[in-house]
């Protein structure tokens, strides 16, 4: 089969099996180049591992330290005539790679947010590994059946209290547009909250301990955004952010929990990037757009791997987190310096339809968008037929 992108609104529905495998491996040349993460996780559990942040901190755990790592996610495999989600193929790239390092790696796909997947996870860990030293927690999802009650719940991006106008970017046509967002009403928040907030990291956690897999001084890390000033209607003040607070909240209760067994628990607050996530937030691809431009002309500008292997190398293990006031890591402290900032805010107010691609780097957010699909990449022939129905190897 010959693979295309499709794109349909913020979602591409196809991906490419070779691609992806070669924005892995170019993923895994950054953190081998950096060399080794003194003092770095040996075994690692990484839920919402197959794509973004979750995939890059299972690479820099790896391939950085040399670490065992156990990913979960919930992807569609591929068939005949019809491709596997790109975070399927990202795995299959994965456990490739970790196979020929000597690496130890297992997945699992399912539903993250029930009691039967975690039951799974946790029988291999102590089959397999004994305990884990670092759970990372990158789950990113429009809904939740609670395992408890059964409730379906949906999660929505809206601003809270009030209507939300501001510039959008159409990211198929390169139009700046305006958009208005009506506000969150009925149990929206609450909704909101219980997807996208802290509750199922406890969980986890709690599961974890309760079958005595947490090694002694483990680490835990969810991660959030915050952005600036011109998207907190729609985020930080709206819906998403409502749920943030929450898995701050629960950070804290990890923190005592954890306690006993001197671990510690933290959110890492990322840079603004282009992923599945972000490209479905009005408002947020522009600011990205105009955000790139600043940062690579600042020479500054850092894909997930960057981050994720800043994060590990030089705040996780190497004793100096430097958290914020809130208790919070900031690795989009390059982002929101006054500098990178002042530009992006300059140039909010410029921009539209005709200037976008001078002031902005429009080029730069699409094919950051084909690339989470596996398009676009460098020593692929995207003409050539492909397999579409490539298995995970340690799922088959």
């Amino acid at each position: 089969m010959i693979v295309s992108p499709k794109i349909r609104g913020f979602i591409c529905t196809t991906a490419h099996p070779e691609g992806c495998a070669k924005h892995v491996e170019e993923q895994i040349a950054v953190v081998k180049e950096k060399g080794t993460i003194e003092g770095g996780p040996k075994k690692v559990l990484v839920i919402g591992s197959s794509t973004g942040y979750g995939l890059s901190s299972r690479i820099a755990a790896a391939f950085g330290s040399n670490a065992a790592t156990v990913g979960v996610f919930f992807e569609r495999p591929g068939s005949e005539g019809k491709t596997a989600t790109a975070g399927w193929y990202n795995t299959v790239a994965f456990e490739k790679e970790a196979k020929e390092a000597g690496l130890y790696a297992r997945s699992f796909n399912g539903d993250a947010f029930s009691d039967e997947v975690k039951h799974e996870v946790i029988q291999a860990i102590h089959e397999d590994l004994g305990q884990v030293d670092l759970v990372i927690y990158s789950l990113a999802s429009p809904r939740r059946t609670h395992p408890k009650t059964g409730e379906v719940l949906k999660s929505v991006l809206k601003p809270i209290g009030e209507n939300y106008t501001n510039k959008t970017l159409n990211t198929t046509t390169g139009a700046v547009d305006e958009v208005s967002i009506e506000p969150a009403e009925g149990d929206d928040v609450d909704q909101t909250v219980a997807v996208m907030g802290g509750e199922d990291w406890e969980m986890w956690m709690d599961a974890l301990m309760k079958a005595g897999v947490l090694a002694e001084g483990v680490q835990t890390v969810a991660y959030s955004y915050i952005g600036p000033e011109m998207t907190w209607p729609i985020y930080k003040n709206g819906t998403i952010g409502a749920a943030k607070e929450d898995v701050e909240k629960v950070q804290r209760s990890l923190d005592s929990k954890l306690a006993p067994i001197s671990g510690k628990a933290w959110v890492s607050v990322n840079k603004a990037l282009v992923t599945q996530a972000s490209s479905a937030i009005p408002v947020v691809p522009l600011y990205i757009s105009l955000l790139y431009k600043a940062m690579k002309d600042e020479g500054n500008h850092e894909d997930t791997i960057e981050q994720m292997d800043r994060l590990f190398r030089e705040r996780l293990y190497n004793g100096k987190p430097d958290p914020d006031e809130a208790g919070r890591i900031r690795v989009d402290d390059w982002e929101m310096s006054d500098k990178i900032q002042e530009i992006v805010a300059k140039r909010w107010d410029e921009v539209d339809s005709d200037n976008l691609r001078d002031i902005a780097d429009f080029e730069g957010y699409q094919n950051g968008f084909l690339r989470l699909f596996g398009f676009g990449l460098d020593g692929v022939d995207y003409e050539a037929e492909t397999d579409t129905a490539v298995g995970v190897p340690s799922l088959s």
